[in-house]
This record gives C-alpha cells, sequence and structure tokens, in this order.
C-alpha cells in the first residue's frame, strides 16, 4: 500500500510539472501582458522598465525556472487587475465556490444514485424510461442556458429566490441547482449502467431464492458492488463542478473563484490566470489520488 501511495504521489509530482509548464506557456499564448498593463500614452523606456520589473527581459527558461522557484515557495505572482498576492486572493474566493461544489455534487449523489437504481433494477419500465429521459435531458441543457431560465422564470416571474450574490441559503440553490443538473443526469446514467450489469450476477440470483428483500438486495449487495465506476465519476464530476462553475458563478454573480477567473481572463491578468490553472489542477490530482485509495475498501477483490 505504502508503495503504491508513493508511486502516485511520483506521478502526481510529474503531471504538476507538466501543469506548470502548461500555466507557464499561458503568458506567451496570451500576447503581450505588459501592453495591458501599460497606459496609452506609455513611452518605450516605460515599457522596458516594467518587463524588467515582471522579469519578462529574461530568457524564457530563467523566467520559467524563476516562476517554479517562486511557486515553490508559494508565491503565485501579483494579480494585474487587483493589485495583490495572487494565492491569498484566490484563497479568500475558495470557500465560496467550495460550498457551491460541494452542495451541486450532494445534490447530484442524492437524486442520481436513487434515481439510477430505480432505473436499472426494472429496466424497460416506466420509471426506467421516464428517468432515462430525464437524465439525457440534464446532460443536453447547457449550465448557461439553463441558469438563465432558472433566473427567468423562477427568480422574475415567481419570485420565489434571488438571482444573485451570495449571503443566505437562498441565494445557494439557484446556482447549485443549475451546476449539479447535468451531473444528475451523468450520474444516473452511469448508476444505471452499472446496476443492469450486476443485477443478472449469479449472487443475485442466489440472494433471492434465499427470500433477501429486494431493498436489501438493492441496496446492501448490487449498489455496493456497482458503485465503484460511479464513486469515480463522482469524485471527477466534484472536480469538474470545481471548473465549470466558471460560467454559473459569471450567470448568478457568485463571487467566488470562477468569478475570480473571469475576471482575470477579461483583464487579461495572467498571473491569476495562470494560478487558477495550477490550484484547480493539483485539486483535480488529489481527488483522483483518494478515488484510487477509496477502491481497495469498496471491493476488497481489488489489490493495489
Amino acid at each position: 500500500m505504502l508503495v503504491y501511495i508513493l508511486n502516485r504521489l511520483a506521478q502526481s509530482a510529474i503531471v504538476l510539472v507538466l501543469l506548470s509548464v502548461v500555466a507557464f506557456a499561458l503568458v506567451l499564448l496570451s500576447g503581450d501582458p505588459v501592453s495591458v498593463m501599460l497606459p496609452v500614452h506609455a513611452t518605450e523606456q516605460d515599457r522596458l522598465a516594467l518587463e524588467h520589473e515582471f522579469g519578462l527581459d529574461q530568457p524564457l527558461g530563467v523566467q520559467y525556472f524563476t516562476f517554479l522557484g517562486n511557486v515553490g515557495h508559494g508565491d503565485l505572482g501579483r494579480s494585474i487587475k487587483f493589485d495583490q498576492p495572487v494565492l491569498p486572493l484566490v484563497i479568500s474566493k475558495l470557500p465560496l465556490t467550495l460550498v457551491l461544489a460541494i452542495t451541486a455534487c450532494a445534490i447530484a449523489v442524492l437524486i442520481g444514485i436513487p434515481l439510477g437504481i430505480l432505473t436499472g433494477v426494472r429496466p424497460n419500465g416506466v420509471g426506467d424510461v421516464l428517468g432515462s429521459v430525464f437524465a439525457l435531458a440534464f446532460i443536453s441543457v447547457p449550465s448557461f442556458w439553463l441558469g438563465l431560465i432558472l433566473i427567468l422564470f423562477v427568480g422574475d416571474y415567481l419570485r420565489l429566490l434571488p438571482v444573485g450574490g451570495s449571503g443566505d441559503v437562498q441565494h445557494l440553490i439557484l446556482p447549485a441547482l443549475t451546476l449539479a443538473l447535468p451531473s444528475i443526469g451523468l450520474i444516473t446514467r452511469l448508476t444505471r449502467s452499472s446496476v443492469l450489469g450486476e443485477i443478472r450476477q449469479p449472487y443475485v440470483t442466489t440472494a433471492r431464492a434465499k427470500g433477501l428483500a429486494a431493498v436489501h438486495i438493492e441496496y446492501g449487495h448490487v449498489l455496493r458492488n456497482a458503485m465503484i465506476p460511479t464513486i469515480t465519476v463522482v469524485a471527477l464530476q466534484f472536480g469538474a463542478l470545481l471548473a465549470g462553475s466558471v460560467i454559473v458563478e459569471t450567470v448568478f454573480a457568485w463571487p467566488g473563484a470562477g468569478w475570480l477567473l473571469m475576471q482575470g481572463v477579461f483583464a487579461r491578468d495572467v498571473p491569476l490566470v495562470r494560478a487558477m490553472v495550477l490550484i484547480t489542477g493539483a485539486a483535480f490530482l488529489l481527488i483522483n489520488l483518494g478515488v484510487d485509495l477509496s477502491y481497495r475498501y469498496l471491493d476488497p477483490r481489488i489489490r493495489l
């Protein structure tokens, strides 16, 4: 087990280095950041001074290793738009994004897994047809369009919930639901497929022959064996919700890390965008490691 964990950590370190290359390359792909920071009437001397201040007059190799050294010391640069260190700025916005992603993931799991079991244990029935139709609809509908429809109908027409900003639980409902619906469809479809594969196994026939209750068979035996692919997708969806909250946070003016990223993109704030890429990538790596370690406990037949 220890050897496996060390191997996975080594793989994660390699991926982080590759991710740092991508994040560093954002400076090159986004154009000249100095032209964004300088006023219109700036002189060539002003440009050279600013390039020297940010180290942009150095060779690319020197710039990259300087960037790595700063990241190793927890320095992700200074935001151009907000004129403050990037890391504290991102950390101050992360709790709101985590609350939104965790709530959306919980909604997706609490609805998607039972719906997937319901459609999987009784294939081709009315529940299966309706559940599959709703699941496909949830997957197909773009989040930004769904968010706008909820704003118009629930917020403007019915005036039941606030449609922007953060505050109490009421502000969380619409963005969390908008973020959760595509994940509900995906989890439902995957759980249904896994349950269909397990429901035909001999141990299910044996359990029924022993007279075990259907609920005990479905949730005590079938669900546990069908959970491995579902757990993988749920964990990856949580990472996707963290990264995919950008559009939802922008639509609902939810001031989290996704909203902050959009502000950085609009302002071509390279240090801020670069830091968000690194933090999101590191979060995905940690989630994947946790999922891999959970397999052994979900199914003892699996040996790492």
